[in-house]
Formats: structure tokens, sequence, C-alpha cells
């Protein structure tokens, strides 16, 4: 078997300023096989690619390819040593031709010889099945051509292995076919493919291995086939089943207290396949799943925030069109979203800029609030909340991220919500801050609002929410609750119901 072995890691160790990232990982990939890596986030995935593609150093441990020890410096040092990665992103020119594409950057000389290219790029695209012209222009094809077209680029600079990482996250369901058929034909002609994916049904349509990383850590190397479902998410949280099962039962947390505030039938977005959902007034529920598998989506649908694509919304029974964030504010509803960075603080804005934003939109341009109101409201949601800032004018960005979280909490209680979207409002912050917002939310639901909280820590969500509606592949897969409302439960309906 080792003569077949196409590449080794060995004891990857990388560290950053205050964060282990990778601590001893092993990773081995042999010709003709299709290697799934799996892992949650922060699980240490990304570190080791751009480790084997010279994007980061290695702290220490050994690469070998073919059996020989190499070193990577750089991406064209790992592309002279047959190591191609293809992103979900495209990194290819969409205004040029499938060919200036495939041969960009390795034609030395002044005179090209354009037909001998387009003839050369036309012998490669209909050896490996791809549906695409020479002289096509790269942008008029479908985003699974373009990543064919990327694939066919390293396959013909003699890559050994190809790294595809995420390659199938903005595909429908023909074009994954397509890949999934150009990657079954790189497999038989000995080509080794890293596979990196949030979405378990594919691991096991395509891939032959699999390796899951955890905290940087090694968890294992398993065959696809004797590795079940349900253990491989288990394995990727951090739960064996035996604990998971040992695990006491969900209680009722009287989901049904009151009337429905929100239902929604056939939403869709831009990011979402249509789906149904409702909850009810002082009702913490929450979307649950792996990473990837559409939770934020679902929730930015419900609140606008991507171009919705159609389907129904009533609120207390009456309908309402809510296609943009306004829409959603005015009808009762806030959304703390996933990236605070991104998406929620402004950094060089002070606390009480960032406290009253939402407010002043919901009031419009036209009805300022003014310096004392908007100081009230601040000095009043820093106490309330607990905000450690050494004063309301502070740069929010300065904050602790605990401290920002709860700035743009502090946001959205002063609209004074009907219905709050909470996604992540826990990560990256200290336990005790933790609790405090645990704590809210519950309080939150006692006062009569309807709260959506989602969190990747499952123990987090069964102690918060009565109800919890299970997502895989973007699709809503289950909902759970009273007796059904535990880890064990949670892990079997992500993985598709097996024991």
């Amino acid at each position: 078997m080792q003569e077949n072995v196409l590449l080794q890691m060995r004891q990857i160790e990388k560290s950053f300023p205050g964060v282990r990232a990778l601590g001893g990982v092993d990773f081995t990939l042999r010709k003709g096989e299709i290697h799934a890596l799996m892992g949650e986030n922060g699980a240490g995935k990304s570190t080791l690619i751009k480790i084997l593609t010279g994007v980061y150093h290695m702290d220490s441990g050994e690469v070998r390819v073919e059996g020989e020890k190499v070193s990577i410096h750089s991406p064209q040092d790992a592309q002279n040593k047959g190591i191609s990665t293809v992103y979900q992103e495209i990194t290819l020119c969409p205004n040029i031709t499938v060919a200036e594409n495939m041969f960009i950057g390795r034609e030395k000389g002044i005179w090209i010889n354009h037909k001998e290219r387009e003839k050369r790029a036309d012998e490669i695209l209909g050896k490996l099945g791809i549906p695409a012209r020479a002289k096509q222009q790269l942008g008029s094809c479908s985003l699974a051509v373009q990543q064919m077209v990327a694939i066919a680029r390293a396959v013909d600079m003699q890559c050994k292995v190809l790294i595809l990482d995420e390659p199938t996250s903005s595909l429908d369901d023909k074009e994954v076919k397509m890949l999934f058929d150009l990657m079954r034909d790189l497999k038989s002609r000995g080509v080794g493919i890293i596979f990196v994916t949030h979405f378990l049904e594919q691991v096991y349509e395509v891939s032959d291995r699999i390796t899951v990383l955890r905290n940087g850590e090694l968890v294992g190397e398993y065959l696809t086939e004797e590795l079940p479902q349900v253990e491989l998410v288990s394995k990727m949280i951090g739960k064996e089943l035996e604990e998971l099962s040992s695990m006491g039962e969900g209680d009722d947390k009287n989901a049904e207290a009151g009337e429905i505030f929100y239902e929604a039938e056939g939403l869709s977005s831009s990011e979402t396949y249509p789906f149904n959902f409702n909850i009810r007034k002082g009702e913490v529920n929450g979307f649950t799943g792996l990473l990837g598998s559409g939770r934020s989506e679902s929730v930015r649908a419900i609140f606008g925030a991507d171009k919705v694509g159609g389907g129904s919304v009533k609120i207390k029974g009456k309908p309402v069109k809510i296609t943009k964030p306004i829409d959603a504010m005015k009808n009762g509803i806030g959304y703390l979203a996933e990236d605070r960075k991104r998406d929620g603080i402004i950094a060089e804005l002070s606390v009480r800029e960032n406290i009253i934003l939402a407010l002043q939109v919901m009031n419009g341009m036209f009805k300022p609030i003014s310096r004392s109101e908007a100081e009230a409201f601040a000095d009043e949601y820093i106490k309330v909340l607990n905000i450690k800032t050494a004063s309301r004018e502070t740069p929010v960005g300065s904050l602790s991220g605990g401290n920002q979280q709860k700035v743009i909490l502090a946001r959205w209680l002063l609209t004074h919500p009907d219905y709050l979207i909470l996604d992540e409002p826990t990560r990256g912050i200290d336990v005790g801050t933790k609790l405090e917002i645990q704590k809210l939310v519950l309080k939150l639901a006692e006062e009569g609002v309807s709260v959506t909280f989602i969190s990747s820590e499952v123990e987090e969500m069964l102690r918060t929410c009565s109800r919890l509606i299970v997502m895989r592949d973007k699709h809503i897969v289950g909902e759970l609750k009273g007796s059904d409302l535990n880890q064990t439960q949670v892990m079997k309906t992500i993985a598709g119901g097996e024991a």
C-alpha cells in the first residue's frame, strides 16, 4: 500500500499569536483517491490546506510527495510540485477566453500561436468531457463549467494532488453531478483529490476516505463506507455516541405558550431553498445543523437581508411583504448577524452611535435622535447589559468581542422588537458573557418576545430553545421538541436518521 501513497503530511504544527491552529496533524492521500477533509469551523482544515499550498509556513512537521520530502514556500512552489487548488470563488478571468485562462502565465516569449493554444485547449476539454470551447469567453460559462476549466488548467499542468475547496456550494444538482463525473474521471487517471465540503451527502456520494479534524487536532482517518453519517457528525462536533445517549432528555419548555407571531410558507432567497417556518409569541426556537447547512441563510431570508425569491409571510395572521431589512424592522423584527465585525458593529463609531443606529434608521433621516436622548439610551443599556467600556463615546472597535456583541444586542433591544433573531450571539466570547446572553434570551421570552437562537454549540441550543429546526444541505430535515430535544436526536437527524 505504501507505494500507492501520493502525499504524506506528518506531525504538522502551526500556531498564530495566542492560538494553536494545528497540533501534530497527520494526513495521507493516495493515488486515484477522493479524500474528504472534514471538520467544523475552526477545526484546522483551511490552515492545513494553506500549509500544503505554501500560503502558510508550518512551525514543524514534514511533507512528502511520492515519498520525497519537500519544502513548500509559496503557491508557485506547490504548483511546481504537482499540487493545485481550485477554490469556491473562481480565481480565473471571466473577460477572456477559456483557452487564455487555461494557459495564462504559462506561455513565454512575445509571439503566441493562438491556433495551437486553442487546439490544445479543446483537446484537454474534450478529453475531460468539459462542455466548453476554447474560443468561448469564460464569463459566458456556468459557475460549474468555470470551475471545471480551472480543474482542466490544473490537470494540464501535471497536477498530482488536486485540492477542491468547497467547489459545490454555489452549484445546482445537475452541475454538482457534472463536477462529480469529472472528479471520478481524474481519480481513474491516478490524480489524488482532497475534497473540502460541508455537504455530508456529497461526501458519501463521491469520497473514498474521510479525515476528521477538530480544534486543530486529528480525530482520525476512516474508510467512507465504514463510517456511518451519525458517527461522522459526532466526531466533528466532539460528542461520542455513548456520551450523547447518556445525556438527559430535553424538557418541554412550553413552545405552545403563545399565538403564532411570524409564519412563512415557501420562503426562499438567493441563498436558500423554499422552506416553511413559524414562531410563537414568547417562544425561543432555533435552526441547527453543521456549518453550511443553511442555518444563517434561512434567518437572513426571514429578515430580508438576502434577495427574497418567493413565498408568503404573515405576522399576527396578516399578510406582510418583507423584501429588505427595513421592512422586517418596521414589522417588529430585529437581527443580530453571524459576523459581528462585517455585518454588526461599525468599529470607528462610538458605543453610543452604534447603539442608536437601528432606531435612527427606523425613525428616518428627518427625525434625528437628539444628542441627549442618544446619551440616555446608551447609558441605560450600558448599565442593563453590563457593557464594559470606558465611556459611551469609546469607539466600539476597541471593546472586547463579548462587549461588542452586547452593544449590538443593545441596538436591537432599543427598538423594542416583537421578534429577535440572534445568529451566533455567543461565538468567540467568554463563558461568563455567554451565560449572561443566554439568561437575557430566556428573560426576553418570558416578557413575550419571540426569539430565534442559532449557535454552533448544540448544548447551548438545548439549554435555550424549546424547539429546534434541523437543517442539512440547505433543507429542513426535521423538527425536534419535547422529549426529542436531546443531543442524540439532533445528531441522528443531521445525519439523516441513521441509528
